[in-house]
Order: C-alpha cells, then sequence, then structure tokens
C-alpha cells in the first residue's frame, strides 16, 4: 500500500472536504474496476489505420446445422410495445440466420499483434444504440474505448439502458420520450458487455468496446471487413453470444488482401 504524508492542518481540510461531499450525496466508496489487459497503452502519438497503404482482412462467418427458430418475445406487459408489433411479432435476436446461411451479429476484432508501442486515434463521430420498437437496435455495437456512444429513445414509452460491463462502470438509466440522447463513453476495452431495460425484460443487447479501430460485426449478409492494418501477424478473433469464440492467426502485408473464413456449428 502507497503511503502519503501530509502536513494536520491539509488532513484536516481534507476531512472536512470529504464530510460535505457525503453529505451532498457525491462521491461513491466503490474501488474502480481494473482495466483489461488488451487495454490501449498511455502517451505516445494517435495513429489512424493506413487506408493506401494498410493489409486489408475480409471474410464471412457461415452457419453449420439447422438454423434455430427465433423465439417470439412477449411484449403484452406494455401496451405501446404490443402495438408496434401487433402486426409481426418481436423475436429474439440471440441467433439471427441469414438467408445466405451466414450468422449475424458477430463481432468479429484484432485481438492480438498490433504494434504495442501506438495508441489509435479514437473517431469523434459517436455511434448509436436506438430503444425502436421497444428493443435495441442494433443488437451488437462496437466502438472504440473513449468513442462516445449515443443512447436514444425513439418510442412513445419510458426506457432504461441498463449495461452490466465488468471492467468498466456500470450505469443503470431511465429515458423519457421525446428526451434528447444521454452520451456514454467506455474508458477501457471490454467484449460483448450485456445490456439490459429494467423496464422491459425482453430488450438485450451488447456493446463491445476496443483499444483500436480494427473491427467489426456481421450483418444481413455475414460478412466483415477490416482495414488500413499495418503489415503483420495478427490473431482475428469472433465472439456470439451464444456460440462463444473463435480465433485464427492470418498475416497480411502493405496493400495486401486476405481472407479469413469462419464456420459456426450450431
Amino acid at each position: 500500500m502507497r503511503k502519503f504524508w501530509i502536513g494536520s492542518g491539509l488532513v484536516s481540510a481534507l476531512v472536512a472536504a470529504a464530510f460535505t461531499l457525503a453529505s451532498c450525496g457525491g462521491g461513491s466508496t466503490e474501488a474502480p474496476k481494473t482495466a483489461d489487459s488488451g487495454a490501449a497503452p498511455a502517451g505516445g502519438p494517435a495513429a489512424t489505420p493506413d487506408m493506401d497503404n494498410g493489409g486489408t482482412i475480409t471474410g464471412k462467418v457461415t452457419f453449420d446445422g439447422t438454423a434455430p427458430k427465433m423465439a417470439i418475445l412477449d411484449t403484452s406487459a406494455n401496451p405501446v410495445c404490443a402495438k408496434a408489433h401487433a402486426s409481426s411479432p418481436l423475436r429474439s435476436e440471440e441467433v439471427v440466420v441469414n438467408p445466405n446461411g451466414t450468422l449475424k451479429n458477430v463481432f468479429v476484432w484484432v485481438s492480438a499483434g498490433l504494434p504495442a508501442d501506438k495508441t489509435w486515434q479514437v473517431p469523434s463521430t459517436p455511434v448509436e444504440i436506438d430503444q425502436n420498437g421497444c428493443e435495441y437496435k442494433p443488437h451488437v455495437i462496437a466502438l472504440m474505448a473513449g468513442q462516445n456512444l449515443s443512447i436514444k429513445n425513439s418510442d412513445p414509452t419510458n426506457h432504461n439502458i441498463h449495461p452490466q460491463p465488468s471492467v468498466n462502470q456500470e450505469f443503470n438509466e431511465s429515458q423519457a420520450p421525446g428526451t434528447p440522447p444521454i452520451d456514454k463513453t467506455f474508458p477501457r476495452q471490454e467484449i460483448m458487455i450485456p445490456v439490459k431495460c429494467n423496464v422491459h425484460n425482453w430488450m438485450r443487447s451488447y456493446i463491445n468496446v476496443v483499444s483500436s479501430p480494427f473491427f467489426a460485426v456481421t450483418g444481413d449478409d455475414g460478412t466483415f471487413s477490416i482495414k488500413g492494418l499495418p503489415p503483420g501477424t495478427y490473431t482475428l478473433e469472433i465472439v456470439h453470444e451464444k456460440y462463444g469464440k473463435q480465433d485464427q492467426q492470418i498475416t497480411v502485408g502493405a496493400k495486401e488482401s486476405k481472407t479469413a473464413d469462419f464456420t459456426v456449428k450450431g
């Protein structure tokens, strides 16, 4: 434990300040959570992907097996939510198999191999998550550590967003219809942070926070593309909420394009 030697006058002042803060409800006794070991190193010039000379990794995530039925979610507890899905029921997005046999909502990222002495410039453009139709859209999102997350409520009913991270700060906030977006950031790298709504128990999503810009989420065709990589050998990892992780090693040179396909067994 570190020791701090300070004078008695300063001790009195600090005690008084702490008492004032506590009486106003400020501050927290909770210890800060530990940063993920993959977090970007401090210091050094911020780098950006080299789109002209960097390498590119593209691929797809194929689903092997019989596509499971997407469970119907019961939204009857809220009349607004029930009305929004009167003609077409809301279905779980835990497993979404695309018409071409690929898997949607798979997070793909370079989990190892990037230069250890580099930090990466954080985009100024926020990533959005919307509470729309009484579900989180998109179901899986990704952003860089320190990048702004803009949380919207497009529904005419109250919502609540409650991410449950392990190494970042947890928050739990309600959001009334027509109110401005809630802006949040996550300072530490953390993969597949579960998000729930305390008001509507069927609402689920996942947030991925990465210390580099080399990531993607598969969409309606199950493909991904990661561009601007420095020449090197990397670990490319996929993560799915139900089927877990896979990875493979891949080497790319300057201006080189490589393919990395994955197969997930159902």
